[in-house]
């Protein structure tokens, strides 16, 4: 019996069915430069590893390249592209963005890729459609270091900016919501001590996110994604989500503080690095370390980030055998 979507419900009871549930999910790269592809990619590594959840991972330029962003697959392990042509460049080009509508084409061709995995996926297989925040759009649209120069420079031009990419966002989210899907994985990278300041983060960031996710409320699974190291946790522990991941094997909090911190489902316990370049037997002790801190409950057994491209066969068979039990 298909009971991966059970199984979710279950922790997000804070109960346990058979088991806690397991999901893994990566990069597709030249795969993703194609709907059809991406969307047979994805049925593949599905089919291979019954994961409980389906998260979609198109390339992250798939919703910027309507605003005329280039990038190009050089082989990074990790899956994904780098950036060959930038939309901004002087702080008065954030004016000139447009609002772009779901049917502009690359986002369009991700609407399709949602609605063939809709088609052939059960409905017991919960899909989750990435979404970029707003900043993590800016910064792919800027880059990086020119980000946070242009917002502590020029901060209401970048302010006029997010409006126009948030509202993009969200008529995507309302699109891909009338596809099927059952969540979406929000990708919030600024929330770090490392890039912003927590004030600079709540205006930048948080205000904009809360919007976003507002687009989103009508499903039942969303996940948020807090990237890096030395992060705001509690400024996104009260994000309207039912799951937040984060990189707990390697920036505090560990997954029983943060459980105490978020009233939703923590998602982690396995670091990418074990899974890409250890063995079986250092897997099962993190594995079994995320259950001896969450008890096994409110646990969605996964990575901090994407698994990278070379990570062994065996070692990703491992992960489906948490409780003794594919």
């Amino acid at each position: 019996m298909n009971i991966h979507r059970q199984r979710l419900e279950a922790a997000l009871r804070g109960e346990i069915l058979d088991r806690p549930p397991v999901a893994l999910w990566r990069h597709f790269p030249i795969d993703d430069q194609n709907p059809e592809s991406l969307a047979a990619a994805t049925l593949h590594w599905q089919s291979i590893y019954q994961w409980d959840l389906v998260k979609v991972s198109p390339a992250s330029s798939f919703c910027l390249k309507d605003w005329g962003a280039q990038d190009v697959w050089e082989g990074l392990a990790e899956g994904s592209r780098r950036y060959t042509k930038r939309v901004i460049s002087a702080p008065e080009d954030w004016l000139k963005l447009k609002v772009l509508d779901a049917d502009a084409p690359q986002l369009a061709a991700q609407l399709t890729c949602l609605r063939l995995l809709r088609e052939r996926l059960p409905a017991s297989e919960p899909i989750i459609q990435t979404i970029f925040s707003p900043m993590s759009q800016a910064k792919n649209l800027v880059g990086g270091e020119q980000l946070i120069l242009h917002l502590r420079q020029q901060p209401e031009l970048v302010l006029s900016g997010l409006e126009v990419i948030t509202e993009s966002t969200r008529r995507f989210i309302k699109a891909a919501i009338a596809t099927g899907i059952d969540g979406i994985f929000y990708a919030v990278q600024h929330a770090q001590a490392g890039l912003l300041t927590q004030d600079e983060f709540l205006r930048f960031g948080w205000a904009y996110d809360q919007q976003v996710l507002a687009a989103a409320n009508p499903l039942w699974f969303n996940m948020a994604h807090l990237h890096g190291e030395n992060v705001y946790f509690d400024a996104v522990a009260d994000y309207p989500v039912q799951v937040l991941n984060w990189h707990d094997r390697d920036t505090a909090p560990n997954l029983a503080d943060g459980q105490k911190r978020f009233p939703g489902i923590v998602c982690g316990g396995l670091r990418r690095e074990t899974l890409a370049l250890k063995n079986p037997t250092e897997i099962q002790a993190e594995m079994e370390d995320a259950l001896a801190q969450t008890g096994g409950k409110r646990l969605l057994l996964g990575t901090g980030c994407v698994v990278e491209t070379i990570a062994p066969h065996g070692n990703l068979l491992e992960v489906t055998k948490l409780g003794g039990k594919k």
